[in-house]
């Protein structure tokens, strides 16, 4: 699922990046039509076209039709980038401690078995 979502968003991303519109897809029959008048007026292939309007060309042949104006993909690309800056305001936490407090003890408990008397299983042998 996560792959779907990283492939779909990739994907829109880049169709978003060619910077099509749908009012450049609504001009594709005012781009045919223009073709065919190149064609019959000047007897330009459809790829001499489109270098003399989209190519290296474009800027020789730019001014001579009023026509050119209304082909698609023709609009200004005005690039704007804003940076935005995330920055991390300081953030000083000053942890109080509460004092300790020594409960006073009520439970005395007093074995009852010194650890200076010895049983007599741990005396040395008497008799040798």
């Amino acid at each position: 699922m996560n792959k779907l979502v990283a492939i779909t968003y990739s994907v829109l991303i880049l169709v978003q990046s060619f910077n099509f519109g749908f009012e450049d897809l609504s001009r594709l029959s005012v781009l045919m039509e223009h073709a065919e008048y190149h064609q019959k007026t000047y007897g330009d292939s459809f790829f001499d076209f489109i270098s003399e309007h989209y190519g290296d060309a474009k800027f020789q042949h730019e001014n001579e039709h009023k026509e050119h104006e209304d082909l698609p993909f023709k609009h200004n690309q005005t690039c704007c980038h804003t940076s935005v800056s995330f920055t991390v305001p300081n953030i000083n936490f000053t942890l109080e401690y509460p004092p300790f407090v020594e409960i006073p003890c009520n439970f005395f408990y007093k074995e009852s078995i010194s650890l200076f008397e010895k049983s007599a299983v741990f005396q040395p042998p008497k008799f040798a």
